[in-house]
């Protein structure tokens, strides 16, 4: 399981027109579930995402978890992140977990989220998807569940 987390000033996410979901200060997560990922996956990723230090203290280093600094959380899921780019010439969707399978997990992700005291946003999942982000910093990092 991989999550693409970007720290951010404020996040929407529109389907069809519609929204969504929308945050202020906080991360926006791009979540990709892999074929070997199960519900422990889920939590280890949650947990990792919630108290990486990403997020600026007093003195502008980053020593603060997202839990810290009571940051909001945009949930959208990612197919993409499960690509190998190192092969072919076209994204391959071989590592991706299948669909019904990776939508459990997404919602295992989710469910960890609440139980360590977010309220996440989403997006739908499956569904086109519009994402508009101000990307502070710019921070940007790549998480894994097996990292």
């Amino acid at each position: 399981m991989k999550a693409l987390v970007q720290r951010v000033s404020r996040a929407q996410v529109t389907v069809g027109g519609e929204l969504r979901g929308r945050i202020g200060f906080g991360m926006l997560i791009l979540l990709g579930v892999l074929r070997e990922d199960d519900e422990a996956s889920a939590r280890r990723l949650a947990q990792r995402v919630s108290e990486y230090r990403f997020f600026g203290d007093e003195e502008g280093r980053m020593n603060r978890s997202a839990l810290d600094v009571g940051a909001q959380v945009l949930v959208i899921s990612q197919v993409t992140l499960a690509f190998d780019p190192v092969r072919g010439r076209r994204p391959s969707y071989d590592q991706a977990a299948a669909p019904g399978r990776a939508l459990e997990l997404y919602r295992a992700f989710l469910r960890s989220l609440r139980e360590l005291g977010f309220e996440p946003a989403e997006g739908e999942f499956g569904a086109e998807m519009q994402v508009e982000l101000v990307n502070e910093g710019p921070v940007t990092i790549l998480l894994e569940a097996t990292s």
